[in-house]
């Protein structure tokens, strides 16, 4: 597949952001871990009630359901911290990238020749004030030579209804920042 081919494949007709964010892409391991899934839906639904005070499918009853939905996404976070305390993951350097809810678009400055299919695991850290990363199987659909190494487009492996469903929300929340800030009438120097 084409490079051309691939960006319309992942962000033709998705809504898709263009960020600097710590990223990679790691080598699948040959078992999945079978809870990747379910911790990367966790870290994003407690982003999306901490960034925007509520979850959209509850109904808020009183100011107390917010308050409590707000603290125990806090512990959520909290504890996917502290996990990820344990694990010690280097940080990632930080890279432009482009990704939607069907996959990423980035440059590395090296990247191994993909194993038979092309799996990988790509991962993000989805908050500039969290550690805590996303980690989301994929598959290599095209590469070229970058400016500073390889640029690479990842199809993103299929997911739960669920963790597709908070990704999106969390582009579209990205999305709408730049969009606000885009519109905000410029400080003169």
């Amino acid at each position: 597949m084409t490079p051309a081919e691939a960006s319309a494949l992942l962000f033709g007709d998705r809504l898709s952001c263009e960020e600097l964010r710590p990223a990679t892409v790691l080598p699948r391991p040959r078992r999945p871990d079978p809870a990747m899934a379910a911790s990367g839906e966790a870290l994003l639904r407690a982003l999306a009630v901490l960034e925007d005070g509520g979850r959209p499918e509850e109904p808020e009853n009183s100011d107390h359901a917010h308050a409590l939905a707000r603290v125990e996404a806090k512990l959520d976070l909290l504890t996917s911290l502290v996990a990820g305390l344990s694990r010690q993951e280097d940080a990632d350097p930080v890279r432009f990238l482009t990704w939607s809810a069907r996959g990423a678009c980035l440059e590395l400055p090296e990247l191994p020749d993909p194993p038979e299919g092309g799996g990988c695991l790509f991962r993000v850290r989805p908050a500039d004030w969290l550690p805590s990363t996303l980690v989301l199987a994929a598959t290599e659909l095209a590469r070229e030579p970058g400016s500073q190494g390889v640029r690479c487009w990842l199809r993103f492996d299929p997911m739960p209804l669920g963790l597709e469903a908070a990704l999106e929300r969390h582009l579209f929340r990205i999305h709408r920042r730049a969009v606000a800030e885009s519109r905000r009438p410029k400080q003169p120097s």
